[in-house]
């Protein structure tokens, strides 16, 4: 049984920084694609990165301001985020699909969720 562990959620100030880990386990299948997505109040769920074999997807939200990485040896995923905005407030979800994809960042494509980590940036 696939299970997602995000942490590293928390309230900060407009122009700071947090990082979000994903701690993956138990997947009895080829990991093709990783992401991190979000949801904000009254929204819907939306892309914010994605990682495939060292190759990274922004979603333009997140370009020049997030970036995602990963610790195969700790099975860890990350999400480095700078310079954040009230308007990234939200609930931050890591997921994973086992499938090739046509657009990476897309919540439609993933099979496997984490539970969420919120993320609170204060103007």
């Amino acid at each position: 049984q696939a299970q997602l562990v995000e942490s590293g959620g928390d309230s900060v100030q407009a122009g700071g920084s947090l990082r979000l880990s994903c701690h993956y386990l138990g997947h009895g299948y080829n990991i093709y694609y990783m992401g991190w997505f979000r949801r904000a109040p009254g929204k819907e769920r939306e892309g914010v990165a994605a990682l495939r074999a060292g190759d990274a997807y922004y979603t333009d939200s997140a370009k020049g301001r997030f970036t995602i990485s990963q610790d195969i040896a700790k099975n860890t995923l990350y999400l480095q985020m700078n310079s954040l905005q009230p308007s990234d407030t939200a609930t931050y979800y890591c997921a994973t699909t086992d499938r090739w994809v046509d657009a990476p960042t897309s919540p439609d494509e993933y099979r496997f969720w984490g539970q969420g980590t919120q993320v609170t940036v204060a103007s």
